[in-house]
């Protein structure tokens, strides 16, 4: 019965591209017709568990299968199987994988939920769960210059991982308006990308906070190296606590940050942020976003890659920013720019394969590059985008046209 269950499920999720299937009988199915832009994969299940991890839940039982050797991609790779099932499934088509019951749903949302009240305490052990796994690793696959960990800005296809994020950096500081002799938040700085880019270019100072002690001590280090130590202070702080302490700045920055929060957590984040807002101050929020409506965080994901986090949709970011005044001045979704970027991360993880095995093991490299395919066809056929939404706490605080922006980027890039 089981058999016949996976079978139907990969003829009606299977219709363009070839999806082959052996079986530890020796058997072998075929599922769908060769269609251009859709790959062929063969894949082959090693042992008869394989099938019923699957098929107790589709996304978090294929990867744990993969993970453990269970499920092994005989043709193609990991991204090509896991692009072929999302982009049969497109959400711009009105597409869905239909991999969850009602009930597992209604559960998934509850999670969530418990997930999102992200007590101070249990953010940093969340934080730590994914960022302190080791700064080799990330140096691994991210940019050399910045070690960007978030969606990167591609003004065009010729370019470099690591010119698409210091392009990424000029959008975003040019949607600040910086002027000189400002003070700047940072809230989640990662390794001090961005609040070291902001130093170098402006005439300001910069507070960066993060709860990952390995990064703190990396962005502290990098700064000293790019020599505006000077002008940086770096912290290991909660947001919350900052706000708490009656912090002020005339700018804050937060990239990457926001699906940390928790779902139940919106209202206080956005709070705290307009506490520190000077009355005249901009922000500029970098997101993971959700096209539609709110969802639920999948179960692999919360299980491997960021325990607590949640990705928002815009409507209930900007619900919860509206209750505290905060003026959305602009909107962007970004769309396809952070499926370039993962392609990219995954490009330099399969080439860095035998460095990340030795860091760590054969099946976190496992888990590591399932997340990143995931990832990617989530952005490329899911419901998954960035946003960069501007707030301001005052209508008068920007100039009346957009076109300080392209203006902005136009010099920071030298063109």
């Amino acid at each position: 019965m089981a058999l016949g269950i996976l079978d139907r499920f990969l003829e009606r999720g299977v219709r363009q591209g070839v999806l082959e299937l052996a079986r530890p009988d020796g058997s072998v199915r075929r599922f769908g017709t060769p269609a251009e832009g859709f790959p062929h994969v063969r894949i082959r299940l090693t042992d008869k568990g394989a099938e019923r991890r699957i098929l107790r839940d589709p996304r978090l039982g294929a990867a744990e299968a993969f993970m453990d050797g269970q499920l092994e991609v005989e043709q193609g790779d990991i991204m090509d199987l896991v692009y072929l099932l999302r982009a049969n499934a497109r959400w711009d088509k009105g597409g869905e994988l239909k991999e969850q019951t009602a009930l597992k749903k209604v559960l998934g949302k509850a999670v969530t939920l418990v997930d999102g009240i992200n007590r101070a305490a249990s953010a940093k052990k969340n934080i730590a769960h994914h960022y302190d796994v080791g700064n080799d690793l990330y140096n691994l696959f991210l940019d050399i210059e910045h070690m960007q960990y978030s969606c990167a800005y591609w003004p065009s296809d010729d370019i470099t991982l690591e010119q698409a994020q210091t392009a990424k950096l000029a959008h975003i500081a040019a949607k600040l308006a910086i002027e000189p002799g400002q003070k700047v938040l940072d809230i989640g700085c990662g390794w001090g990308g961005m609040a070291i880019y902001l130093a170098k270019h402006f005439d300001v100072s910069v507070k960066g906070i993060t709860l990952s002690e390995e990064q703190l001590v990396l962005a502290r280090q990098r700064a000293v190296e790019a020599g505006v130590s000077g002008r940086i202070d770096f912290e290991l702080i909660d947001y919350r606590d900052l706000a708490a302490r009656g912090d002020k700045f005339e700018r804050i920055v937060s990239v990457g940050m926001f699906e940390h929060v928790g779902q139940a957590q919106f209202d206080r984040f956005f709070r705290d942020c307009a506490t520190m807002l000077d009355d005249e101050g901009v922000m500029l929020m970098h997101t993971i976003g959700r096209m539609g409506g709110p969802g639920s965080t999948d179960a692999f994901t919360r299980k491997y890659i960021f325990p607590g986090g949640y990705i928002p949709a815009l409507s209930e970011t900007v619900e919860a920013s509206e209750k505290v005044r905060l003026i959305a001045t602009d909107v962007e979704n970004l769309r396809l720019h952070y499926a370039k970027t993962l392609r990219e991360w995954y490009k330099r993880c399969v080439a860095n394969k035998e460095a990340i095995v030795k860091l760590h093991d054969e099946r976190f490299y496992r888990m590591w590059i399932f997340y990143l395919s995931g990832a990617t066809a989530a952005f490329e056929s899911g419901g998954m985008c960035n946003y960069q939404i501007q707030y301001t706490r005052s209508r008068h605080a920007l100039p009346l046209t957009r076109d300080y922006i392209a203006e902005g980027e136009k010099v920071l890039l030298g063109a």
